[in-house]
């Protein structure tokens, strides 16, 4: 029998953390107590640990996933971790390594091609290369990443060798079927190590302890992003997590602390330093009083080199380039305004049943379903019930003609590292309301993992957007074109209201829809809103399909 492996209780206050390194690898012996995962929140990192000896059997939550406390992490088999235990194979002898040209040769050339991006997508942008020539890689491993104006994607490897050409560098716009770059199938990297106790003596110099004290490539993926946001270089940032590892709260008071952090790792001594910061802090211009007045003072440069002399603040601007994706949002969002005869009409609605309904029922659900019961199923079907009353609200224009479709395909959208992205939950009229969560969940994980497909982001025919999330108290929604329709959620806040006759203090939550008035009358949009309403404040009616 499995025993599941739990995140515990975070505190007060604290309801989700982040998973930041699995500790052990599924196949792995564990004992009892030793430590399997490490957990971020805001505030500490927290180490779970195995409640029974046996084998790490399934990883359920992996590193960069959010998780809610007494959510499962994986599960522990019995036994006695034989298969982990093994000892290690003996290193088979190896042979004199070749010259690098020699090492190379015999390799076959293979084509890195752009691929079939989708439906009406002809070209893309060539985002980043993931590695560069004469890097060796494996077969189907990533090299390159592309940007369209809905998706991002990767082209990986075709056969494993060496990256002989780039011939589209990043920036470049390229069509399907272009030719990327070229990999010499077979050959072997010049720079790869000659046996595998270089490889070994190799990887264990970069385990070693960085000055600071940690180690490189400990970084979560959460403290990735934080440092790569914020422009940081790691290891100027204090770690302290288990081994010397960086943790969000180091990454957070690292850039709270301001020039004072930076002085140490510029080689400077802090205590040298008139501050004139509040609480005695140590300021920009104090930094900049204190190099530009004492050359001594500045760390010295490598031989050769002459030392970089401030000569004032930093550039007050930064130019990024917009990436396809970001275009085409704002395209679409411009197209929407000067399209659409666009109006938004408002409502609020008392979540109180709704969360007394989540409440009773979120542990059998989640069991039952292996998935959490959110708010989303139940707007999902109450939309669709709407829908089916009013069609106006699930139609299009095209030309001269209205289109009124007989499928409730409801796009979600979702807030992604590349943007805003709205996949699509597909015949919801059919969907259980595990079906629904259980959709979104994966769709909503595909988009911050940037692996959505076009076939996932097209075909909606309204769409229901959260700014509640964020804390937005009301917003009023654009349009997702060519859709007629959108209904935005927002926080629930608790608010003083009229109950028969008296003053109650309820949850409540402000609900917007965006609607195109050239289908849609005035009438027909504020109905349906109050039937969304009306649902959503008696959800038995949307269980009894009434």
């Amino acid at each position: 029998m499995t025993t599941d492996i739990l995140v515990p209780t975070l505190g007060e206050s604290v309801s989700e953390a982040t998973v930041a390194q699995w500790l052990k690898k599924v196949g792995d012996a564990v004992k009892a107590d030793e430590p399997l995962v490490e957990l971020e929140t805001d505030k500490v990192t927290l180490e779970v640990n195995a409640t029974e000896a046996g084998v790490l059997s399934e990883v359920l939550a992996g590193e960069g996933e959010n998780v809610e406390a007494g959510a499962l992490l994986g599960r522990i088999a019995p036994g006695n971790g034989a298969v982990a235990a093994v000892a290690p194979a003996a290193v088979p002898a190896v042979e004199p390594a070749q010259p690098p040209a020699a090492a190379a040769e015999g390799g076959a050339p293979v084509d890195l091609v752009v691929p079939v991006l989708g439906e009406s997508v002809s070209e893309a942008t060539v985002g980043q290369w993931h590695k560069q020539v004469g890097d060796a890689v494996k077969a189907d491993e990533p090299l390159v990443e592309l940007e369209t104006d809905k998706v991002t994607l990767e082209v990986n490897a075709p056969a494993a060798g060496v990256l002989a050409e780039i011939r589209a560098e990043a920036g470049d716009t390229v069509k399907v079927g272009a030719l990327l770059g070229v990999v010499m199938a077979g050959a072997v990297s010049a720079t790869a190590a000659p046996a595998p106790v270089a490889a070994a003596s190799q990887a264990a110099a970069d385990a070693a302890p960085t000055p600071a004290g940690r180690t490189h490539g400990a970084l979560s993926p959460a403290v990735r992003k934080m440092v790569a946001d914020a422009g940081l270089d790691p290891s100027q940032v204090p770690g302290t997590g288990r081994d010397g590892r960086i943790t969000k709260e180091d990454v957070k008071s690292f850039l709270a602390a301001g020039p004072a952090a930076a002085a140490p790792a510029a080689g400077l001594d802090p205590g040298k330093v008139a501050r004139s910061g509040p609480g005695d802090r140590i300021t920009k211009a104090d930094l900049l009083s204190f190099l530009g007045s004492d050359a001594t003072a500045r760390p010295a440069a490598p031989s050769g080199t002459a030392a970089p002399v401030p000569t004032g603040p930093g550039p007050r601007e930064e130019r990024v380039r917009m990436t396809k994706l970001r275009q085409t949002i704002a395209r679409r969002l411009k197209e929407a305004q000067d399209t659409a005869a666009m109006l938004t009409t408002f409502n609020e609605a008392d979540m109180g049943a709704v969360m007394a309904l989540r409440a009773q029922h979120k542990e059998a659900f989640e069991k039952k379903h292996g998935v959490k019961l959110g708010f989303m199923s139940f707007f999902t079907k109450a939309v669709v019930a709407a829908l089916k009353e009013l069609p106006a609200v699930n139609a299009r224009i095209e030309d001269d003609e209205l289109v009124y479709l007989h499928d409730y395909n409801i796009g979600m959208a979702v807030s992604t590292p590349a943007g805003l992205m709205v996949p699509v939950v597909r015949d919801c009229e059919h969907k259980s309301f595990a079906e629904i969560e259980r959709s979104l969940t994966e769709l909503a994980g595909k988009g911050r993992d940037g692996k959505l497909t076009m076939d996932e982001l097209t075909g909606g025919t309204f769409t229901i957007t959260n700014g509640g999330v964020f804390g937005s108290l009301m917003s009023t929604p654009i349009l997702n074109m060519p859709q007629s329709g959108i209904l935005g959620l927002h926080k629930i806040q608790e608010r003083p209201v009229a109950v028969d006759g008296e003053v109650r203090v309820r949850p409540m939550m402000y609900l917007a829809l965006s609607y195109d008035h050239r289908i849609i009358d005035g009438r027909e949009a504020v109905t349906f809103l109050v039937r969304v309403k009306e649902f959503i404040e008696d959800p038995e009616r949307l269980l009894l399909d009434l």
